[in-house]
């Protein structure tokens, strides 16, 4: 086993929270809220945000 072995684990670790965060910028922008504004908080909270995306209301349409 490579003494190196851990570095590998962690970058799936970072890939996987980076996908959560691009997942939850979709699911953002689906009920009508800031996707960038989400990814990067989603950088930061990972799957709390995602909770927090699933509990709030989608936004109304705007008339135009």
């Amino acid at each position: 086993m490579s003494e190196y072995s851990f570095l590998n684990q962690g970058g799936q670790f970072y890939v996987g929270w980076g996908t959560l965060a691009l997942i939850n910028a979709g699911l953002a922008q689906s009920k009508g809220r800031g996707g960038t504004n989400w990814f990067l908080l989603s950088l930061l909270l990972g799957p709390i945000a995602t909770l927090a995306l699933v509990l709030i209301e989608k936004l109304p349409e705007k008339d135009t």
